[in-house]
């Protein structure tokens, strides 16, 4: 009988949080796996790698997935007939997307067998995010299991509060935190290298984000020696990367050499369909020049890739020349436009240089919220932000599907950069939902759809108190020497070393988004970036805000939202039995209306006078009678003891008929009909709040 082997524990103190590391060997037939503990959050990290290599692709074919399982959090969720976890949120959606741009650059270049990560929540305690804890077991996994990577890396979120720095902060405590920032970093050379950033902020100082980094880079580098010195006793040899063909091959200089000549000419387009049509041909030109055979196209394409790469680097480096011209500190010409569509409630259009996007406000009723049900969430979305990459942006032709997890990501990083800025509900209580389609792609739609969508706001007349832009940096940098791109398009985005995407106001910074294709960059290329986006910032906030007129209010298409606040006594009153009276009021004004337990009101309408109908009616309904008033009332019921009169909606008083005998009314039926209107006047309302009346002459 095999003997299984012994469970491993680890444990690592930071900031007083204990975090456990458990090598378990759960998932016998993976090549590793593991599973990350603190508070009673728990996730379990497996990690696959195919058994052959497979030498036609060009690309590492890494899959990452983050599973939120209900179980986890005790709880059954679904619909009555489905009760298994369905698709994955936007939200485990974006933890995939962080743990796979942390770990990607790590893996050798020439790699191409597929790897698999799962990482499975298995236990959540409401305090402790497990997002962090998947990154970290991940990490831990790779470093001591047989697949080759570069690793170890590590992970932790940072919070502010009072002023002072936490690591690691609560679900409470981060949403009483000017900052939420996810740092990660490798340890290269005794220096501790960022290789991925992932951050919201409050408008925050720039200062005030390198200093988040700069507190939390003792225990980065803590984590980072505590899994290289542990995880070195348990560590397993690494599978050996056969050399690909070109390695193995000694290359003919002539095809350098007429690859050099060549490429330069093609690569240096200031449009992408002119470059992309120019490569094309130097490459069909070289497989046919050459002799190249059909089976090691592929393997050419990388070598035609790294001489592209050569290229930029040496023109970028050396003569601070950009593939359209434009030197590092240049961005490409930008414009705007709003109402540009001419039923929607909001639109506008970003263009910088060959990158536009559209972007498209609707403003719906309180009731239009988002119901958000997760493992970690539940409750309502009153913001949304949608981000649509079609085919024909990138001049392609794809079969239609939902959105990919790229659109998902790039959609909710704009939404957390405009967040900060969209008023609160008290002060704008609408439903709020921005589209950004990609009109044409070359490089930081992300940033561009920032951009669009505060103008498209503008336009529909929610009241942001500032304007929002973004923009994305680059790099190129060959082992000291480096240069900072500013507004990198696409071939500089493919070739380059890095993708710094960063928003915000002339005040602050709202959001940053960080990765890399290298191993990581030192902080004082982090610091410099920085300092650059503010003045950059500047000029594309005062160049959008050109594009806006006079301080304009509502889209006239937009629905009007008018709110009352009543008593919480009331609320059955304007309820009715069985909804009587709240359905009668809709069904008559044609209006929306949501009822907050708290006694306030919304009517939602996109015609003004059904809207103050609606509302007068809820007025007169839960308003407080006084005695002496006088009223025209509808006799709605006849009884031998008096007259039964509605004095207004949903308000019925009595006129009984000892105070008729007082004015010479015997006969009930003969004086009074059914739908009468006859002056009244509130005698007297008792302690169970009935309304005796009188007949007022």
């Amino acid at each position: 009988m095999e003997e299984k082997k012994k469970e491993i524990i680890l444990k690592k103190e930071i900031f007083g949080k204990e975090i456990f590391f458990h090598f378990n060997n759960w998932a016998e037939q993976a090549n590793f796996s593991v599973s990350a503990t603190m508070g009673r959050s728990m996730v379990f990290v497996t990690g696959v790698m195919a058994k052959n290599e497979n030498s036609q692709l060009d690309y590492l074919p890494l899959k990452v997935e983050y599973e939120e399982k209900y179980y986890a959090a005790g709880k059954i969720k679904g619909s009555r007939f489905i009760r298994r976890e369905a698709r994955p949120s936007d939200e485990a959606i974006w933890a995939a997307r962080m743990i796979d741009r942390a770990i990607r650059p790590l893996f050798p270049k020439k790699f191409n067998r597929e790897v698999q990560i799962i990482n499975t929540v298995l236990s959540w305690d409401g305090e402790n995010d497990p997002d962090v804890l998947a990154l970290l077991a991940t990490s831990f996994g790779l470093f001591i299991s047989d697949i080759p990577w570069q690793g170890p890396i590590a992970a932790l979120r940072v919070g502010k509060i009072e002023n002072k720095f936490i690591v690691n902060p609560t679900y409470k405590e981060r949403e009483r935190s000017q900052i939420d920032v996810l740092f990660s970093a490798v340890k290269k050379d005794n220096k501790i290298l960022l290789n991925m950033i992932d951050g919201s902020f409050r408008e925050a100082k720039r200062s005030e984000i390198f200093n988040a980094f700069l507190f939390i880079k003792p225990y980065l580098e803590e984590l980072i020696d505590f899994q290289i010195e542990e995880g070195k006793k348990i560590s397993q040899k690494k599978i050996f990367i056969e050399k690909d063909f070109l390695e193995s091959e000694k290359i003919d200089p002539r095809m350098q050499d007429f690859l050099r000549k060549k490429l330069k000419e093609a690569f240096f387009q200031e449009k992408k369909e002119e470059r992309t049509e120019k490569i094309e041909m130097v490459k069909k030109e070289f497989f046919s020049s050459f002799n190249i055979p059909e089976d090691k196209i592929s393997i050419f394409e990388n070598f035609i890739n790294e001489e592209l790469k050569n290229l930029l680097e040496e023109e970028v480096l050396n003569k601070n020349k950009r593939p359209d011209g434009r030197t590092p500190d240049q961005m490409r010409k930008i414009s705007s436009q709003i109402n540009v569509l001419p039923r929607t409630h909001g639109s506008a259009l970003f263009s910088r240089g060959q990158t536009r996007v559209l972007s498209i406000v609707t403003l719906g009723a309180p009731s239009d919220v988002q119901l958000l049900e997760g493992m970690e969430i539940s409750g309502k979305k009153r913001f949304l932000h949608h981000y649509n990459f079609p085919p024909y942006c990138a001049g392609e032709t794809q079969p239609l599907k939902a959105p990919s997890r790229r659109e998902i990501g790039h959609g909710m990083l704009a939404e957390r950069a405009l967040l900060p800025l969209v008023p609160d509900f008290e002060n704008f209580p609408y439903t709020i939902r921005v589209v950004s389609e990609v009109l044409s792609s070359n490089g930081s739609t992300s940033m561009a759809s920032v951009c669009s969508s505060s103008l498209a706001l503008w336009d529909a007349g929610v009241p942001l108190e500032r304007m929002v832009a973004g923009i994305a940096f680059g790099l190129v940098k060959k082992e000291e020497k480096y240069k900072i791109l500013t507004d990198i398009q696409g071939p500089e985005d493919h070739f380059g070393n890095m993708d710094f995407k960063i928003a915000g106001t002339k005040k602050g910074i709202t959001a940053i988004q960080m990765d890399v294709k290298i191993e990581g960059i030192e902080e004082e290329i982090f610091k410099e970036i920085l300092v650059k986006s503010k003045s950059v910032l500047k000029e594309i906030l005062e160049t959008m805000e050109k594009t806006l007129k006079e301080k304009k209010g509502l889209s006239p298409f937009a629905p009007r939202v008018f709110v009352i606040q009543i008593d919480p006594e009331k609320i059955r009153d304007v309820i009715g039995p069985g909804g009587k009276m709240i359905n009668e009021i809709i069904e008559e004004c044609g209006v929306v209306i949501d009822i907050e337990p708290s006694g306030k009101i919304f009517v939602t309408t996109e015609d003004e006078k059904a809207g103050e109908k609606a509302i007068n009616w809820i007025r007169n309904i839960t308003r407080k009678i006084e005695p002496g008033e006088v009223f025209y009332g509808k006799v709605k019921k006849l009884f031998p003891f008096g007259v039964l009169v509605e004095i207004l909606p949903g308000q019925d008083g009595l006129l009984h008929i000892s105070n008729l005998k007082r004015v010479g009314i015997n006969n009930i039926s003969k004086n009074f009909k059914v739908g009468q209107i006859i002056p009244v006047k509130v005698l007297a309302i008792d302690e169970l709040g009935r309304i005796n009346l009188g007949l007022k002459k």
